[in-house]
């Protein structure tokens, strides 16, 4: 597949406005829109005000014969696209920029907290975050954390995820999920906790009892790191077994291979803490040291995608919320995200990124090139 650029893809997103008087084109005011997330907008007020500071430059690839919409306009479009249509759209341009995804491929939710209001819950979107890529390769929206369980399988087919391994936190440690996984010939590795209660249990007597006894040190089966720095260090412990023949409905879980748990001892100025985190897994052939680091990479999209959005993008400040305008302006934002992290030429993080853009119009003249007319 060729790469696509996103002002066609964005061109394809049906126009719901047609019955009306139409000032503005649907894909100008995306492609408007998603500029000014680029640098650094945050909000309608401000993505007018991009607009209109850079309508010459905007007109040299943009027709604008009617000039800049207002904020209101702005918000009044966003709030009634096609929230579904979005997403397909997002997850079709990614497969063309990433030719392959391999390694991990983390899947959790994140809470946008201000766009809650008296009728409606606060949005909860729910990631796919290749961890070798460091992009975002799907997303979907859900009311609440509990309704992840529906959302993850519908996204899991809008991904191509074959070779792969799927890692989600316990709230899609589900039957139905890792036969999801196991259909688009993905391996998953998923985190156990009391939702699974008698799985959680029978896995941690039995590798509490394994690490007790000392029965793995020195095979594939048994790996330790070290780590000091900034006054701390930390110690962790990979234990995995393949024998679970006496594991109870190991069948429910399609392709089960083998389960796993990480100890995690921290010290700090004398204190002492201790974590235990317990998973189950299909992949064959891998030893300890391989899913530590599998484990690990988890939690790329908690550090290098939800810190950013609240940080960079400021997601969680976003009073965005009328019909379907919170969805919608998350979708623009991580596209806005996947650019700026994908963009090599200058050496920053995102929010370096999004100044340079606004200062240097020939950066902005090369985003433009590579990734919204390309």
């Amino acid at each position: 597949m060729k790469k696509l650029s996103l002002m066609e893809v964005l061109s394809g997103i049906e126009d719901t406005r047609r019955n009306r008087s139409v000032m503005y084109p649907l894909h100008e005011i995306l492609i408007i829109m998603l500029l000014a997330v680029i640098c650094g907008a945050t909000s309608y007020a401000k993505v007018e005000m991009f607009g209109k500071s850079k309508q010459e430059w905007l007109k040299t690839f943009l027709k604008l014969e009617n000039g800049i919409p207002d904020a209101c306009t702005f918000r009044n479009v966003i709030k009634e696209i096609d929230t579904k249509k979005l997403h397909e759209v997002f997850c079709e341009w990614m497969k063309s920029v990433i030719k392959e995804v391999y390694g991990v491929v983390a899947i959790d939710g994140k809470q946008a907290r201000r766009t809650k209001d008296d009728k409606k819950k606060p949005l909860h979107v729910v990631s796919a975050f290749s961890a070798e890529y460091g992009l975002v390769i799907g997303q979907l929206a859900c009311e609440e954390k509990s309704n992840e369980i529906t959302a993850i399988p519908k996204l899991l087919k809008m991904l191509e995820i074959k070779g792969c391994i799927v890692t989600i936190d316990a709230m899609g440690t589900q039957t139905e999920i890792a036969k999801a996984v196991r259909a688009k010939e993905g391996d998953y590795i998923l985190a156990l906790k009391e939702n699974q209660k008698t799985l959680y249990n029978d896995v941690k007597l039995y590798l509490d009892d394994v690490h007790h006894e000392k029965k793995l040190l020195g095979s594939e089966n048994y790996y330790k790191t070290i780590e000091k720095g900034h006054g701390r260090i930390e110690t962790r412990e990979c234990i995995i077994s393949e024998e679970i023949s006496w594991l109870h409905n190991k069948s429910a879980w399609k392709d089960l291979h083998g389960v796993g748990v990480i100890y995690c001892t921290i010290e700090k100025k004398g204190v002492i803490s201790k974590q235990s985190h317990y998973f189950i897994y299909s992949c064959i052939g891998l030893n300890a040291k391989q899913i530590m680091k599998y484990k690990r990479n988890h939690w790329t999209v908690e550090n290098n995608l939800h810190w950013v959005l609240d940080m960079a993008f400021r997601e969680d400040e976003s009073r965005a919320r009328k019909d379907n305008s919170a969805e919608n302006f998350n979708v623009i934002r991580q596209i806005a995200f996947n650019i700026l992290k994908s963009e090599k030429t200058f050496k920053g993080g995102i929010t370096d990124k999004q100044f340079k853009c606004l200062l240097d119009s020939s950066y902005l003249d090369l985003i433009l090139a590579n990734w919204i007319c390309s």
